[in-house]
């Protein structure tokens, strides 16, 4: 086996639990550092993919009982002609109505945004999801009488948040980010805007991962591939089940003003050293 490329597998794995769920945007750091340890190429791409969905199941495991109890509801609701369940089934449609900007755009456009993912594009949306984070935080979050329970959530709410997710078709802009700034724009409070992205990125992770996965070539793979995949895929599984956890309490305490710095700060710093020639951003 090529422990090197598996080591290099788990880095990946590593940056994409810390990154999924918090605003600094996971695909822009999984691009930046694959590009710095030399992880690229149609394995890594697909690879990449894997592992989000890994992160993804870490959302299923701690929120599992929200889950079922809605899907549950969501039939109730509709075999008893909406005298039960109601709560579930408008939970549920909350979270179809919050993915269809995403899954329109996501299918128009899908050649289009996956030739933005290069380094250049990522240090941009660092910069400018950094700077919309600051100003709309400042404007929105700590505002008076905020909504803070997730079954109060309009379809309207839903909707503008859905509308903001597509700001994070551009690597660096962060879906966690972009959905967010949309929830303080509807009105929720920081926590559960939070919460309501972490659900609505169970449909978009899987609905942007099933082309790449149906169309990889899975000839190329060998022992060492898969083997790096299965590890990458529970490493990013089990970090991001820490993460989430550690940010939702340190959202209920703290603004999220650090993120955005270090966004501007990161952006900023590499934008400089690629403009001056110190690094060359090739992939």
């Amino acid at each position: 086996m090529d422990i090197i490329l598996i080591l290099k597998a788990i880095i990946i794995g590593i940056v994409e639990g810390i990154t999924e769920f918090i605003p600094i945007s996971s695909t822009g750091h999984m691009i930046l550092v694959g590009w710095a340890i030399g992880f690229e190429g149609a394995f890594a791409k697909m690879y990449e993919v894997v592992i989000q969905l890994g992160a993804i199941m870490a959302v299923v495991v701690l929120y599992w009982s929200k889950i079922k109890d809605s899907i549950i509801d969501f039939f109730i609701f509709i075999f008893t002609k909406g005298k039960e369940g109601k709560n579930g089934f408008k939970f549920g449609i909350n979270v179809i109505v919050a993915s269809i900007p995403m899954s329109i755009v996501g299918m128009l456009f899908y050649s289009k945004i996956k030739s933005m993912f290069e380094p250049e594009v990522v240090i941009v949306g660092f910069i400018v999801g950094g700077l919309l984070l600051l100003l709309i935080e400042r404007l929105y979050s700590n505002k008076k009488c905020k909504e803070d329970r997730i079954d109060n959530i309009t379809f309207v709410h839903a909707f503008k948040i859905g509308v903001f997710q597509l700001l994070a078709l551009c690597p660096g802009m962060s879906r966690s980010a972009s959905t967010i700034m949309g929830g303080w724009m509807a009105g929720l409070s920081t926590p559960l805007a939070a919460e309501f992205s972490f659900f609505i990125a169970i449909p978009a992770m899987i609905g942007t991962s099933a082309k790449d996965l149906l169309e990889f070539d899975y000839s190329i793979m060998t022992q060492t591939l898969w083997f790096s995949l299965i590890i990458g895929f529970i490493v990013a599984f089990i970090i991001a089940l820490i993460v989430i956890k550690k940010f939702i309490t340190y959202l209920k305490k703290k603004p999220m003003k650090v993120f955005a710095v270090y966004r501007v700060i990161a952006g900023s710093l590499l934008a400089i050293l690629v403009l001056t020639n110190i690094i060359k951003l090739t992939v």
